[in-house]
């Protein structure tokens, strides 16, 4: 016998339900959903919870650097440097600097002047930076930490107070004598750089700062390579100084030719206002209008349209020269057609 056939209905016992139509989203029901409330896919409870999370988050974050920024901080001090001299990466060894100088962004480690004696533009291009930085000399800000210092009046820099540099002590090397530059005879100007704190140890004064003849001596014959010019410049005026302990307390200068060439290409030197920094500019304490001293150095007759290679060195008993890591020293050089 057959059997009936089930209803459609109950097949496998599930009611067939029919099915609703899928809606598909768009652009705009991301933006704004009516049916579900929903912005950008949450709900304004949930961008509550989030925009709390973050406001927490980031004030958290911004009151730890400021707990770290404010710790440091107590660990500096604004009138100094928190690591000085030997403590340093700087150290206690000054170097030796020039101007007028090649401009670094333009020629990147390139140290040669050179210019055409009779083209005006190019002697411009030197001596106009010197008369740039004598001019900010000379007129300094109004400040009463300057003072004028000097051997006779005893005035040196402490810590508060510092000394004004006499720009009408220079001679021919002037910017109405464009520096030299136009005549062929070039001015230099050769500085150190500044040190919070150091200061000079000078030849032939003891731990007291008084003259000592024998002390002296030694210290000259240790000094290899010092110029036979600069020794008898310093022996002279120790004996013509009524106080030689004054006269001594200076950083001695000298500009030389490199090699045996350059010394006969270079011609002779003259020093304004002499071959040295007097000791009293030192120390360098960030005063209030701090001006770094210097001498100019003038080559009278450098030969023309040769290429000569010049060394300025510092002299003191505390300054440590090295050629090859121009310590105590400045390179550069000089051509004029």
């Amino acid at each position: 016998m057959g059997t009936e056939a089930e209803p459609q209905s109950k097949v496998n016992n599930n009611p067939i339900y029919p099915k609703k139509p899928i809606e598909e989203n768009t652009w705009g029901d991301f933006i704004w959903n009516s049916r579900t409330g929903q912005v950008f896919g949450r709900t304004g409870t949930s961008w509550a919870k989030i925009f709390i999370f973050y406001v927490v988050f980031y004030a958290g974050l911004a009151a730890f650097a400021g707990l770290c920024y404010y710790l440091f901080s107590l660990t500096l001090r604004l009138d100094q440097p928190k690591w000085i001299l030997g403590d340093s990466i700087i150290g206690t060894n000054p170097g030796v600097g020039f101007r007028p100088m090649p401009d670094q962004e333009e020629n990147s480690g390139s140290s040669l002047i050179w210019y055409r004696r009779e083209n005006e533009a190019d002697a411009a291009v030197w001596y106009n930076q010197l008369a740039n930085y004598t001019d900010a000399i000379e007129n300094p800000e109004e400040v009463d930490s300057l003072q004028t210092c000097s051997y006779d009046n005893g005035l040196r820099a402490t810590e508060i107070k510092s000394c004004f540099v006499d720009t009408k002590q220079f001679g021919t090397c002037n910017k109405n004598n464009a520096f030299g530059y136009r005549s062929g005879e070039p001015c230099f100007l050769i500085k150190l750089n500044r040190i919070f704190g150091w200061e000079p140890e000078p030849f032939g004064l003891n731990k007291r700062g008084q003259y000592d003849p024998d002390l002296l001596l030694e210290d000259l014959d240790r000094q290899k390579n010092l110029p036979d010019s600069l020794r008898k410049y310093i022996t002279d005026g120790v004996k013509s100084n009524i106080d030689p302990s004054k006269f001594l307390d200076t950083i001695w200068i000298s500009c030389t030719g490199e090699n045996v060439n350059d010394k006969e290409t270079l011609g002779p030197v003259n020093y304004w206002p002499r071959p040295g920094i007097p000791g009293y500019f030192f120390p360098y304490y960030k005063q209030l209008g701090y001006q770094s001293p210097f001498i100019f150095v003038q080559f009278l007759k450098p030969l023309t349209s040769v290429l000569i290679n010049i060394e300025c060195r510092a002299w003191a008993k505390n300054i440590i020269y090295d050629k090859i890591d121009r310590l105590g020293s400045v390179h550069f050089e000089l051509m004029i057609d």
